[in-house]
């Protein structure tokens, strides 16, 4: 059996930098009436970059929504009109200083499809060369350089928590392993 919904009304109620929130009456199977909050957001991008040395590059930063340092893979909003392999490479060098000789899509995927629109693409990064780390002025990130050994242990660990990082991770030593 196939399911869906179909809009009767929407209507913005909130347009910000990041996002914007639009709340829709829904016809239901059955005809009943439902209602959806949902966020439309441009989407974004996740790199699992490897240096020469075979280690993967993340970085550190501070996450307001969840007040608090997260370790995850180099990634960044789409801006309007960019496709994704354009705001990879950029957010790449933007975050890490780094520029990719190589960069191979891993797929996309929805984080968080109950209420939201975004989409995230993942992208494995290889042959880089220093560049110049520019990140955004309200940016604050430190670089790091793990082992594939190392994220494992901090994944079981609980030590990385975030979703793209932790889904970018297991694509990339998926590919890597099969090609």
């Amino acid at each position: 059996m196939t399911f869906s919904e179909k809009t009767i009304t929407s209507e913005k109620k909130f347009e910000g930098k990041v996002f914007s929130v639009r709340i829709e009456s829904v016809e239901l199977p059955e005809n009943a009436i439902g209602y959806r909050e949902i966020v439309d957001h441009p989407g974004g991008v996740g790199i699992v970059a490897f240096t020469d040395a075979n280690k993967i590059l993340l970085v550190k930063q501070f996450r307001k929504a969840v007040e608090k340092e997260l370790i995850e893979i180099p990634a960044g909003k789409l801006e309007k009109g960019e496709a994704p392999d354009e705001c990879g490479k950029r957010e790449l060098t933007e975050e890490t200083g780094y520029i990719a000789g190589e960069f191979i899509s891993l797929g996309a995927f929805y984080p968080s499809p109950g209420f939201a629109n975004e989409v995230t693409h993942l992208y494995l990064a290889r042959r880089l060369s220093k560049g110049e780390k520019n990140p955004d002025e309200d940016e604050f990130l430190d670089v790091l350089e793990f082992t594939i050994d190392e994220i494992y242990s901090k994944i079981t660990a609980g030590e990385i928590t975030d979703a793209k990082t932790i889904i970018g991770f297991f694509k990339a030593m998926e590919f890597i392993k099969n090609n």
